[in-house]
């Protein structure tokens, strides 16, 4: 999601202290590819962990959704699991609005600042990358994206919606170099915010889910101080 909207609440309600924490395994290895991912954190007894936070009322659709996290010495290692009543792909270039398909995204803020990064990827791994401060952001070059690794249980394909339960799995190689406002060499030993998240802007039954809950009026993920940590 890269809408920005109105209604913005405070932290009332949420106590800064309970916000999720999640901590990050390093594993130790030379390369990896994206196609890999999923059993490479089996091995490593990596873990999965639901997606499945409803902030709001007028969209109480709850895919079934979780996912897991990992680091090596150069990249963040994503896997996320999906079981929903309909997919779609219909963007297959970088940096078209992904979150209108059947997307999740995760976003981060990797250094002491304000500024964080959203990146958002559809069933078919095209990925959608801003960074910058809120309010103030930008998209990351299409040659930056290229150093992402994706790979798609349904494929890489674009298609329409297809009306049906249907699971889907995607797995990513994020390099520290594509957080492209950072000379990012390593998270080891860092506690950073981030946040994730499962959408589908057009989908027939659109849906937003968080792992750490938001107040706000309406759909926003935008919101850093509704962040939880992950542990490095």
């Amino acid at each position: 999601m890269t809408l920005f909207y109105g209604g913005i609440s405070s932290l009332a309600g949420i106590n800064p202290d309970q916000m999720k924490e999640l901590k990050v395994k390093k594993i130790c290895v030379n390369a990896v590819e994206a196609d890999t991912v999923p059993a490479l954190l089996n091995k490593e007894n990596v873990a999965f962990e639901p997606l499945d936070v409803v902030n709001w009322a007028g969209f109480p659709y709850r895919p079934e959704v979780s996912f897991r996290i990992a680091c090596t010495d150069n990249a963040l290692l994503l896997h996320y699991k999906v079981k929903e009543n309909s997919v779609r792909a219909r963007y297959g270039q970088d940096n078209e609005p992904v979150y209108k398909d059947a997307c999740v995204e995760f976003f981060i803020i990797p250094a002491a600042d304000d500024v964080y990064y959203n990146l958002e990827c559809n069933c078919i791994g095209t990925v959608l990358l801003g960074g910058g401060e809120p309010g103030n952001r930008e998209h990351a070059t299409l040659s930056t994206l290229r150093f992402i690794d994706r790979w798609a249980s349904l494929g890489r394909v674009p298609f329409e919606e297809r009306i049906g339960e249907t699971a889907w799995e995607v797995a990513l190689v994020i390099p520290f170099t594509v957080f492209f406002k950072h000379d990012l060499t390593s998270l080891d030993g860092k506690t950073v915010r981030a946040n994730f998240y499962k959408c589908g802007d057009d989908l027939s039954v659109p849906h937003f889910l968080s792992w750490n809950p938001i107040l706000a009026e309406k759909p926003n993920f935008h919101l850093p101080e509704y962040f939880g940590k992950l542990i490095f």
